[in-house]
């Protein structure tokens, strides 16, 4: 009988006996020859993913994906078609430059996106021809039969036919923090979550205690595993909304080029200029207009900001996420150990005489205990199967999470579990979902005694009694489930324990009853230091934060509220509701909606997906392969460095490699901090163009010479202007960075304002240049002469205009030229380079310029200054008038916001 194509039905909810019949095969497994036969008709049990450079485009090609690349790459082969030697080869040095900042700093990040295939059990033990083997795990075939135990890594998809007190570690599918309890009873529901899914377990996940057999399913890319994988593969990477910007501003920058070029080139025609001499001086304007030195500036800036951000312990793997992060507006943040710590943790405990607090180990000195309170913490480390040790960094444990909670609590009342379960052990129960309690019963104080921990209406079930300071009380079940209760209520997993001393050992298949119930153990995933704060400085920054988490509502809601994501009570969005929304409707629940529990990874995608669409620049943290396509599909993905899998961190842009929430407040900082950089760079650059532009169109206009050639504009936008844009990306950010709510997706790195700015310095330099220009010519200077003077004061211009750039919203005056001092080294450098190329024999003939007298400097001082007294009046008046739309939305939060 040959098997149903993998992934075939719902395996979870059908019986047993119909999941062997439709796989065709037994509880004695397949035959070596038909495992052989399968193999070749479903492939290798492995996962196939391409490599980030497999994928997509090289590290080294990306570099040059840019739009204002393109402009260069265009002006490159005009000047080659025209023979500007010159021209070109400087064109071609950036280009080169540019790519080979991008592609290093790109590499060092970059590492192989195959972390998916070790997740795959190397060896499996399965039954074929009806014995035990061990085989390769990538020569598991639907129908096979594996067994699993304590401590292996799940091989493939299995359904679940014998089980004897499995625990599984799904946290890597699910994100529950708590180890999950398996029967091999089928689910009622077809629709079930994959969290609830008590009788299947999925690849890659990691047995905790107990043993189980089960049917594999799927295997490959048809797992839970795989499908994950493929949905990587299959997700598109979203432009980030740096890209756009640029995108948008090489457009308009392509526009003016080719505009200003056809004037010029008509204007001239008309004036009575040859069209050769005119498509030249076409040219000349293009090379003046187009910024050579912004592709080199932005990759530096990006550079810097990655190299600021690796020093707070956020790790950068592609250039364009550090801005990404900046222009953020929601986060949607993973719970299980992103906002907690992933460590259960006890923190109360409940006995007849009340509630307390359980303190840490190592958070000061043992508290003293009543009877009822030593028995309860020796029974949850009798009924144990964990391991905790110390190290110098604190206690270490190995096991169920659940179980190593309750020994750390235990410790942490001075009790010493090596030496309580050193007693003889005369019978166990392993815990089965189906009795919700496990048991053991060891010599203690010498004498037989039962130790029982599990579900509280269980243990009320088989209590008799409770232990109360004065002995044994009647039981009130009540008042106990009423504690219970409360305990869930604020998002604790409850346990009860109980005991009963024997007058004699026990038989080793007995189970306990009339026992005396001692209290309650609550303990949760505590939240990580310093994330409250680190999400109310997100707040404060106009910033959504969202949990989206595998866990229990219940459990998630009390994280939400004692995190401050939420306020105790919010509504909830589960998993099977978004099942239920459309797009449409999804994205309105989103707009209100701060929580969301038993998400699996559709859900996560889908949650992206219409955060995204409704405009919002969506940043998504996670660490374990659930996040993996929600991270790939988010504007900006971050992953954890220490307890983060490796898929979560190839698919991720960013990587905290401390694993601190917190660590994101500090990156969007410095994210923000590296586009005011990007921006400050783009009008410094924009606004020298538009006055070359002015200019030539002017001289073309007037029938005077161009004041500058091809050659000039490209030492004055590369070599003076170069340095300077250059130590820009070095400008240390304002205070108040993270009080302005993020930018819209449409503003473009320039704001209106900037834009207004950028025509008022761009006309008054270029009245400043073309005075002076002539001003030289009329007096009979040489038209290399008057050249040298144009060229140079555009010099000076641009070393006042630099103060400008510096402050947006402030004056010039308010910020010292110290506070930046490669800045103002590379002013006085970029000065002294061009004093020494008036004078060179070499940089005379390459420029065609010459010495300038002292009287022709005294003219052009005075003159460049004139454009800090422009934008300082501009500046007055914008702050007299207010700001301009698009300006609104820098404005300072209120303290409340």
């Amino acid at each position: 009988m040959q098997p149903e194509p993998a992934p075939g039905p719902a395996w979870h909810a059908l019986p047993v006996d119909e999941v062997a019949a439709r796989l065709g095969t037994g509880p004695h497994g397949l035959t070596m020859a038909e495992g052989a036969v399968r193999l070749e008709r479903f492939g290798p049990n492995e996962i196939e993913l391409r490599s980030a450079s497999a994928a997509g485009t090289s590290p080294s090609l990306r570099q040059f994906r840019s739009p204002v690349i393109y402009i260069l790459l265009v002006a490159a082969l005009v000047t080659l078609a025209l023979r500007e030697w010159v021209d070109a080869a400087v064109i071609a040095a950036v280009l080169a430059l540019n790519a080979a900042i991008g592609f290093t700093q790109e590499r060092r990040a970059e590492r192989s996106v195959r972390a998916l295939m070790n997740l795959v059990a190397p060896r499996a033990r399965v039954i074929r021809d009806g014995r035990e083997r061990e085989i390769d795990g990538r020569e598991l075939v639907p129908g096979d039969v594996v067994l699993i135990e304590s401590g292996m890594r799940v091989p493939a998809d299995l359904r679940l036919f014998h089980v004897n007190g499995l625990v599984i570690d799904q946290s890597l599918l699910t994100g529950e923090s708590e180890g999950v309890p398996k029967s091999a009873e089928p689910v009622a529901k077809p629709d079930t979550p994959i969290a609830d899914r008590s009788c299947m377990v999925y690849s890659g996940s990691i047995v905790l205690r107990g043993r189980a057999r089960g049917f594999v399913v799927a295997t490959g890319m048809a797992t839970e595993l795989g499908s994950i994988a493929g949905s990587m593969r299959a997700q598109e990477l979203p432009s980030t909304p740096l890209q756009e910007r640029m995108e948008r501003l090489a457009r308009a920058i392509g526009v003016i080029v080719a505009v200003g070029a056809i004037v010029s080139f008509i204007l001239g025609v008309l004036v009575g200029e040859s069209p050769s001499q005119m498509f030249i001086v076409a040219v000349a304007l293009s090379v003046a207009v187009v910024p050579e030195g912004l592709p080199v500036a932005f990759t530096i800036a990006l550079a810097l900001g990655v190299r600021r951000m690796a020093k707070r312990n956020a790790i950068v793997r592609h250039l364009p996420a550090v801005e990404t992060l900046g222009s953020t507006t929601v986060i949607g943040s993973d719970k299980t150990g992103t906002l907690t710590e992933n460590r259960m943790t006890v923190r109360e405990c409940w006995t007849a005489a009340g509630p307390r607090p359980v303190p840490a180990p190592g958070d000061g000195p043992a508290p003293q205990l009543s009877e009822p309170e030593r028995l309860l913490f020796v029974t949850g480390v009798m009924t144990n199967e964990a391991d905790a040790f110390l190290t110098d960094s604190g206690y270490e444990t190995a096991g169920d999470p659940t179980e190593a909670a309750l020994l750390l609590s235990a410790i942490a009342q001075g009790l010493e579990p090596a030496d309580l379960r050193a007693a003889p052990v005369f019978a166990e129960v392993p815990f089965e979902s189906e009795r919700q309690y496990s048991a053991s019963c060891r010599e203690f104080e010498g004498r037989p005694t039962w130790f029982v921990k599990g579900a509280p209406e269980r243990l009320l079930e088989r209590s008799a009694a409770i232990l109360t300071t004065a002995g044994e009380a009647p039981l009130d079940a009540e008042a106990v489930l009423a504690a219970a209760h409360e305990l869930a209520g604020r998002g604790y997993r409850v346990l009860a324990m109980a005991f009963r001393t024997l007058p004699a050992r026990p038989d080793p298949d007995a189970h306990p009853g009339e026992l005396v119930f001692l209290g309650l153990q609550a303990m949760m995933d505590p939240p990580r230091p310093g994330v409250r704060e680190a999400i109310s400085s997100c707040r404060q920054a106009g910033i959504r934060v969202i949990m989206i988490t595998g866990d229990h509502p219940s459990t998630a809601s009390a994280i939400a509220a004692e995190v401050g994501i939420a306020a105790a009570g919010t509504p909830v969005l589960t998993g099977t509701e978004i099942d239920l929304l459309d797009d449409e409707r999804l994205r309105e629940r989103l707009r209100t909606t701060a929580v969301i529990a038993r998400a699996d990874p559709e859900h996560k995608l889908r949650a992206v997906q219409a955060l995204r669409a409704d405009g919002h620049v969506v940043a998504v943290t996670g660490d374990g392969v659930n996040d993996a396509p929600a991270l790939r599909a988010a504007d900006i993905g971050i992953a954890m460095g220490r307890s983060g899998t490796d898929v979560a961190r190839e698919a991720a842009d960013m990587v905290l490699a401390d694993d601190n929430f917190v660590t994101i407040a500090a990156a969007i900082e410095e994210g923000r901090i590296t586009f005011e950089n990007v921006r400050k760079v783009t009008f410094f650059l924009v606004s020298t163009g538009a006055a070359l532009l002015i200019a030539i169109l002017a001289s073309v206009a007037f029938q005077w010479p161009v004041p500058m050639v091809a050659a000039q504009l490209l030492w004055l936008n590369l070599v003076t202007n170069g340095l300077q844009d250059v130590a820009l990306a070095f400008e240390p950010g304002e205070d108040d960075v993270l009080r302005y709510p993020p930018r819209r997706r449409t503003e473009g790195i320039l704001s209106p304002l900037l834009w207004e700015r950028t025509a008022v310095a761009g006309i008054v330099m270029c009245i400043g240049t073309l005075a002076l220009f002539r001003w030289e010519l009329d007096r009979g200077a040489s038209v290399d002469a008057a050249r040298t003077a144009a060229l140079t004061t555009m010099v000076l211009f641009q070393a006042f205009h630099l103060g400008n750039v510096r402050v947006e919203r402030r004056s010039a005056f308010a910020r010292s030229p110290f506070r930046n001092p490669f800045l103002f080294y590379a002013t006085v450098a970029a000065l002294g380079l061009h004093i020494a190329a008036l004078y060179l024999p070499a940089t005379q003939y390459v420029l065609r310029v010459e010495p300038l007298p002292l009287e022709a400097w005294l003219r052009m001082v005075p003159v460049a200054v004139t454009v800090i007294v422009a934008v300082e009046l501009h500046k007055l008046l914008v702050r007299r008038r207010g700001p301009l739309t698009g300006a609104v939305r820098r404005l300072p939060l209120s303290p409340k916001a």
